[in-house]
């Protein structure tokens, strides 16, 4: 049997997966592949940090050098993450000749096109399932399985610390800095979560799928980004009494062959399935013309089920490499990128404000929504005790330009304050 000598850059918590999956799985990948798949060098940062770690006959090195001239290796596995120096060496390595899996969601986001195209023009291959929902085969299965179908909307929970973050704040009426913290001591938040906790992560997720669902390009400009550390216990609290949860949604939905991409928090049903989904686990939710809706869950991160996706990524390139058939693009749908306006996203909202509890309030607010031609479907008040109140709507359905309209009134006036605003899922 012919064999595939694999180089891995990167030993954090994927690499480690990595490196276990591909040792411990062997046999059945070669029963798959027709091929023996041999790990030949592992490649660090710092070879110190990794003194304690056995690889048996694997080399250990800091040299990348020692993976991108070496011929014989065939595959290149990046899963070092961060921008740079992952792009560059992903991109000496396919100009090397070497085909490519990586699990860097931000640099497929930022760069995929380019690199792509790089791939193309060397006749490799590029796979990156694992960028996405980490043990979830989304994109294969949207590449595949919907591939005869048109696809309406893709949504869904794809950040796991935030989901962690939201649920006990839920179920256990944390503070969002008592879930944070607990989120970190599991090891489900870094010490530094921006990028997860202000959707930033969540964004570039959608920015992948939204170019296997629609074939449409974006960058990070043209998604609607909102996190979740202004997410208050009263907000959390009003929406379940009004039915709802409150969760960290990823939306990219085509509109009248427009697209409209965003990341934020938005209330959904307790009925709905997204609302089941609990902790660090994620779903993504298809809407397709022909088959409807399907939910596809899992976790979201994790050594062995993001190593999972990569594995699947390698046996792939591996079955390619058999038949001789490398140099496909992982999805070659291509639409001319059309971003939906303002006007055309329609949802209703949740709208939290602190009012002055003195007659008349009321009247500025209806009036304001009056001029915005919006109408409300539920409200809630509660009085905050120092001579304010605390008013919660829910609107009928209005879209982003009268959201924004909404925002400027209510920010002009001198004893009203807008607190939060959030989307209310349709259809749930």
């Amino acid at each position: 049997m012919e064999t595939i000598k694999i180089g891995v850059v990167g030993l954090g918590t994927v690499g480690t997966g990595v490196v276990k999956m591909l040792q411990a799985h062997q046999e059945k990948i070669s029963e798959i592949t027709g091929r023996k798949l041999e790990l030949a060098c592992v490649v660090v940062h710092n070879l110190k940090k990794h003194e304690q770690v056995d690889l048996g006959d694997v080399q250990m090195t800091d040299q990348i050098a020692t993976l991108l001239d070496d011929p014989s290796i065939q595959i290149m596995v990046e899963v070092m993450g961060s921008i740079h120096p992952a792009k560059e060496y992903i991109t000496q390595a396919l100009q090397a000749g070497k085909h490519v899996v990586t699990a860097n969601k931000d640099l497929i986001a930022q760069y995929g096109r380019e690199l792509v195209q790089i791939a193309r023009e060397n006749h490799r291959d590029l796979f990156y399932e694992a960028s996405v929902a980490g043990g979830i085969p989304i994109l294969r299965t949207i590449d595949n399985s919907f591939a005869a179908d048109r696809i309406q909307r893709v949504m869904g929970i794809v950040n796991g610390t935030t989901n962690y973050i939201m649920t006990q704040m839920l179920t256990k009426h944390w503070s969002y800095d008592q879930a944070l913290s607990s989120a970190q001591d599991l090891g489900f938040a870094e010490s530094d979560p921006t990028n997860d906790v202000e959707g930033l992560d969540a964004a570039f997720k959608m920015i992948i799928l939204t170019q296997f669902a629609f074939g449409m390009s974006l960058s990070l400009d043209h998604v609607q980004v909102q996190g979740i550390t202004k997410i208050s216990p009263e907000d959390i609290a009003e929406a379940h009494q009004l039915g709802y949860t409150i969760k960290l949604l990823g939306i990219a939905e085509e509109i009248d062959d427009r697209i409209a991409v965003s990341v934020g928090p938005v209330l959904v049903s307790d009925q709905h399935p997204l609302a089941t989904v609990q902790n660090e686990n994620n779903a993504v939710m298809v809407t397709g013309t022909a088959v409807g809706n399907t939910m596809f869950y899992g976790p979201g991160a994790g050594e062995l089920p993001t190593a999972n996706s990569v594995l699947s990524d390698i046996t792939t390139v591996a079955k390619n490499i058999a038949l001789n058939t490398t140099g496909n693009t992982f999805n070659s749908y291509r639409q001319e990128t059309v971003l939906a306006t303002p006007e055309d996203v329609v949802y209703p909202h949740f709208i939290a404000l602190k009012m002055r509890d003195v007659p008349g309030m009321m009247m500025k607010l209806t009036a304001i929504m009056t001029r915005a031609e919006v109408s409300f479907s539920r409200i809630i008040q509660n009085q905050l005790g120092d001579g304010n109140a605390r008013v919660v709507i829910i609107t009928h359905a209005m879209n982003d330009q009268q959201l924004a309209d909404i925002t400027r009134e209510i920010g002009e006036q001198e004893n009203m304050q807008l607190l939060a605003s959030y989307k209310v899922l349709k259809n749930a």
